[in-house]
């Protein structure tokens, strides 16, 4: 069944895409709640007409996204949390968490925008921060136990490797 999107949903597609899905769900949940039209040939050219005639708010949308993105160029989150011995944490580092950290470092996001799975070790991760369909932004997640701080990864030099001229040859 091909249907309109009148709302971004995650995992399907973007407001005002065109996208086939299993009846079932188009018919007892997408069209239902009004997160999609029928993509008749009718809706469609209401759609085609209503998209050239907000082609400038879309660019103005886009450009705010950019910009916004633009302030998350190189921020890394650091989240403390408690650790059981073996590295396992108490509970689970997700999306708002994420969310909440870059809020207190002054940027606000929502925390539908970040997408991540649930952290449940201490460890690198990255979340991904999604401001439009276009604009994506990842985001590295550190998490670490309670009490430790974090340090700046030592960068050593590997001493250069000499080779003969004669091996090189060959």
């Amino acid at each position: 069944m091909e249907i309109i999107l009148k709302e971004d949903i995650i995992g399907l597609g973007y407001k005002n895409d065109i996208v086939n899905v299993k009846n079932g769900y188009g018919r007892n949940y997408l069209i239902p709640t009004g997160k999609a039209v029928i993509a008749s040939p009718s809706a469609k050219k209401i759609l085609a007409e209503n998209l050239k005639q907000q082609a400038h708010k879309l660019q103005a949308i886009l450009e705010a996204a950019q910009q916004a993105a633009a302030k998350l160029e190189g921020v890394a989150v650091s989240v403390e949390a408690k650790v059981s011995a073996t590295g396992q944490l108490y509970g689970s580092v997700n999306a708002a968490t994420v969310a909440e950290e870059l809020a207190k470092k002054g940027i606000e996001v929502d925390r539908k925008q970040v997408v991540m799975k649930d952290i449940k070790m201490v460890g690198e991760y990255v979340a991904t921060v999604i401001f439009h369909k276009e604009v994506k932004v990842e985001v590295p997640v550190t998490v670490i136990a309670e009490g430790e701080t974090v340090a700046a990864p030592a960068v050593e030099e590997a001493p250069a490797v000499e080779t003969p001229a004669e091996e090189t040859a060959e």
